[in-house]
C-alpha cells in the first residue's frame, strides 16, 4: 500500500470521496488486526500521528492515531459534539506533503465509533488529540486540512517550518 497524495489527481479524487462504512461481518479478527497493524506501520514510517484508511487507497471508514504514547484505532467514527472553545494551530498532512497552514478547531471533541473488536466506544478528548481526531474524521468525510486552513504555505526539503 502506498500513501495517496493530492499531487496525483486520481488519488486526490479518491481522498475527496467519503469511504464506505466498515462492516465488521466481512472481516475476520485476524484481518482487522492486520489492517490496524499495517496502518500503524505506514503512519509511523511516514512520521505521521494519524492516518485514515482512504489515505492509503482503502475504501474503509476507519483511522489510526497516536498521541501521548497512546494508540487508537477507530472504526466508523462520528463526532457527536464539539466544544465552543476553539484554538488555532499549524497543521500538516501526509497526503499534502510539504504544506502547512493554521486551522481553527474545537478544543474538545466527543466521538462515537467502534474499536477493532467491533465494540461501541464513546470518547471525550481534548487538546492535541482532539485536533488529530478532527483532522482524521475530516479525511473520512472527504475533506482536507487545506479546505479549512488559513495561510497555507509550502516548505521544500529540510527547511524549517
Amino acid at each position: 500500500m502506498k500513501l495517496f497524495t493530492v499531487s496525483n489527481k486520481e488519488e486526490e479524487k479518491f481522498l475527496r470521496k467519503k469511504p464506505a462504512d466498515f462492516d465488521f461481518s466481512k472481516y475476520s479478527k485476524k484481518e482487522i488486526k492486520e489492517l490496524v497493524k499495517t496502518m500503524r506501520t505506514i503512519m509511523k514510517l511516514s512520521d505521521g500521528i494519524g492516518l485514515s484508511a482512504n489515505q492509503i487507497g482503502l475504501n474503509l471508514n476507519c483511522f489510526v492515531a497516536e498521541a501521548d504514547n497512546k494508540f487508537y484505532a477507530i472504526f466508523n467514527p462520528q463526532i457527536i459534539k464539539l466544544s465552543k472553545e476553539r484554538d488555532d494551530m499549524e497543521e500538516g498532512c501526509l497526503s499534502v506533503p510539504d504544506s502547512f497552514g493554521v486551522v481553527n478547531r474545537a478544543e474538545r471533541v466527543w466521538l462515537e465509533g467502534f474499536d477493532s473488536n467491533g465494540k461501541k466506544i464513546k470518547l471525550k478528548v481534548w487538546g492535541f488529540l482532539a485536533r488529530i481526531f478532527q483532522h482524521e474524521v475530516d479525511h473520512l468525510n472527504g475533506a482536507l486540512f487545506t479546505d479549512k486552513c488559513k495561510d497555507l504555505r509550502e516548505v521544500k526539503g529540510n527547511e524549517s517550518r
